[in-house]
């Protein structure tokens, strides 16, 4: 092993010559079998309908791209043919419709980023020389895992890895492809037992393809960019561990995250935005403003404090207030159930890793993840009639999932959560009208927020339960309820749904345009099949199978805290403030008139103080605008004789002199609106 301060291993591994020496034998067999095709003229046909026209097994979707456009060509990163992804340089194997992707598809930057991994790669095998693992795409970048016995990464290798990748990126290497035999991949990968074990355990085809870089061979499905030098701009950006496959009892890797985009100024752009989320990050604003913080004696369970805790409060009292007005009946369900519970509903097979379950008089209980089994034997607990349908049960209960450690994230991934977890049961010909209730809920809120939306259809997954048929028939009923959405397009996601039926994803988009995924719409044919429910039908006596309709909005309350935070910078909107109101007297004569205004203010429910601290006035209110105050009444003399408040804002805007009823009413209008604005006007 080379020392921690050079560049590359000297001599390099030995298992990278061994590796190349046979895949030149099989590629040089593979060419030769390719060469000995017969050629036949086909066509390609382009999104536009136009017809290109082109030679069986020597075409590639390049060719055709430079007949369009040179400069088109250049900028694809990858092709789709028939509808799958495809190499620009692989060859047509005949008539064939043609999509040519550039870096701005979401499918084109994830192909550019996987491209990017295995560049760094090559860089950890030459600067390293342990064992690679898994190295995909991910939603900002990419990163490779590498099992190392002897030594660990450090960001002081960071400028070695970021001088390799930069070299690789100018020496233009192609990216080749090679179809392989599972017997041959596990004699070119035998010094990997990591390898191995994917080509075991994961690959159930007589042949797979592996990729080729430089002197990096990587087992792989592919597609590719025609060559390194397409990734112009390309950085490491972090590290950490993380264990293979995720598993707890599994070997400790090593993880080095990276970025690249084909424009260095899209990096530069890049950084620009990483620095500003980096000050919006809901950790540090949590820890600063004093609203929450995590302990090592409780991982991924959240304490609150006192303001934190109030906006968490607002957020749920919010969703009770739209609640009352929708139709949605609070309950209140257990904590700790037996598992023949989740044996019942299905989740014990699935999910039984992420349950917290312990024994308890040689039975087996389980702390809940989610509240839809409780519901299902609420609903059963009786006769039911159609006439009671929709039902609609909503619950804020303590949920608890046993992520693995190192998928905990601030307030984003924690063990211990509440959702704004609801229920419909409903009648299949309740479905459309229920989904458009559901919609116009979703809209409401996130219209107080100030966020925008995307929709995504998540359909039948290869593990799923139930018929095929019934699965048909949801998927159906969505599609025709998000058509009739107004004003939201929406996407398929297919094979994304969860096991017991499809669902809706809603993406949304904060004031720095990331995406996250809170709410989510579900239905559900298979829990009323597994739970038995049933109701009395109409004029009839014949029983009849209700549907569910999984619903949250806000999704996790404390994920959904941590993306407030960061969308709005520690500046809440005054109906969700912790700190909306602070007084600051001239001076010490009016201490007593500041404290009686903040006491007016709190009683009238607002979040009050009053700095009577011996600071200057100056220096309180600047504090109190670094505090985020939303309002800053300066209170003297004059203020003392005319019963009035001076109003000025965090951001230095200064409002003048109100009296004191009067900016309580404002205050008042302004909180029952949830404007995500802070103007008093009227």
């Amino acid at each position: 092993m080379a020392a921690a301060s050079s560049l590359e291993l000297d001599p390099p591994p030995g298992f990278l010559a061994d590796r190349i020496a046979l895949f030149d034998r099989l590629k040089s067999k593979y060419d030769a079998e390719l060469a000995s095709k017969t050629s036949q003229p086909i066509k390609v046909t382009l999104p536009d309908g136009r017809i290109m026209e082109g030679e069986s097994w020597k075409s590639t979707p390049y060719d055709i791209a430079c007949m369009i456009s040179k400069g088109l060509a250049d900028n694809c990163v990858v092709a789709k043919v028939n509808g799958d992804l495809w190499d620009l340089d692989r060859t047509f194997e005949g008539d064939a419709t043609l999509e040519l992707m550039k870096f701005d598809d979401k499918e084109g930057e994830q192909v550019f980023w996987h491209s990017s991994a295995h560049m760094l790669g090559e860089a950890m095998e030459r600067h390293y020389g342990g064992c690679l693992c898994y190295g995909p795409p991910i939603k900002d970048g990419f990163f490779y895992d590498m099992h190392l016995s002897d030594r660990t990464v450090s960001q002081g290798d960071y400028d070695y890895l970021n001088t390799l990748v930069k070299n690789i990126s100018k020496e233009k290497q192609p990216f080749v492809r090679l179809e392989m035999t599972k017997e041959d991949l596990l004699e070119m990968f035998k010094y990997n037992e990591f390898k191995c074990r994917i080509i075991r355990e994961r690959v159930t085809t007589p042949t797979t393809t592996v990729y080729r870089c430089g002197p990096l061979i990587d087992l792989c499905r592919g597609p590719h960019v025609r060559h390194t030098g397409k990734v112009k701009a390309i950085e490491v950006t972090k590290n950490s561990s993380s264990l293979w496959e995720g598993k707890a009892e599994a070997e400790s890797l090593q993880r080095i995250y990276g970025i690249s985009f084909p424009d260095s100024k899209q990096l530069k752009e890049y950084k620009h935005f990483q620095a500003e989320a980096a000050k919006r990050d809901h950790r540090k604003i949590g820890r600063d403003q004093e609203l929450f913080f995590f302990h090592e004696l409780s991982p991924g369970s959240c304490f609150f404090f006192p303001k934190g805790a109030h906006i968490y409060n607002t957020l749920v009292d919010f969703i009770r207030t739209e609640y009352r007005v929708r139709g949605f009946q609070e309950v209140i369900s257990p904590n700790i159930y037996n598992c023949k519970l989740f044996e019942t509903s299905g989740h014990w097979g699935h999910y039984q890793k992420n349950i917290y379950h312990f024994d308890v008089e040689k039975e087996t209980y389980g702390l809940k993840p989610m509240n839809c089994p409780g519901h299902c034997l609420m609903f059963g607990s009786r006769a039911r009639s159609f006439r009671e349908l929709p039902l609609r049960f909503a619950d804020f209960g303590v949920l608890h999932r046993n992520e693995i450690s190192g998928a905990l994230s601030g307030l984003t991934r924690v063990r211990r959560f509440q959702q704004d977890d609801a229920h419909i049961f409903c009648t299949v010909e309740q479905i459309e009208e229920e989904m458009k209730g559901c919609f116009a809920f979703l809209k409401h809120v996130y219209g107080v927020f100030g966020f925008t939306f995307d929709l995504f259809l998540s359909t039948r997954p290869e593990a799923f339960l139930g018929d095929a048929a019934v699965w048909d028939r949801a998927e159906g009923q969505l599609k025709k309820s998000l058509t009739e959405f107004v004003g939201v397009e929406w996407k398929l996601n297919p094979g994304d749904g969860a096991f017991y039926g499809p669902k809706i994803d809603i993406i949304l988009k904060d004031a720095l345009r990331r995406e996250h995924q809170c709410a989510t719409i579900q239905m559900d044919f298979q829990l009323p099949e597994r739970f038995n429910l049933t109701y009395q039908g109409s004029g009839d006596d014949a029983e009849k199978r209700p549907v569910i309709i999984h619903r949250a909005i806000l999704g996790s309350v404390e994920r959904m805290i941590a993306v407030l935070t960061e969308n709005y910078g520690g500046k809440w909107p005054f109906w969700l403030s912790p700190r909306q109101i602070t007084v600051v007297p001239v001076s010490v004569p009016f201490n007593e008139y500041a404290l009686k205004v903040a006491q007016r203010c709190k009683n009238e429910g607002f979040c009050a103080e009053a700095d009577v601290d011996s600071d200057t006035m100056n220096k309180k209110v600047r504090n109190a605008q670094l505090a985020q105050f939303n309002y800053i009444l300066v209170v003297g003399q004059k203020e003392l004789e005319n019963g009035t408040v001076n109003v000025r804002t965090r951001d230095n805007k200064v409002h003048g002199e109100f009296s004191l009823d009067d900016f309580v009413k404002r205050c008042k209008l302004l909180q029952s609106s949830r404007s995500v604005s802070d103007s008093l006007s009227d």
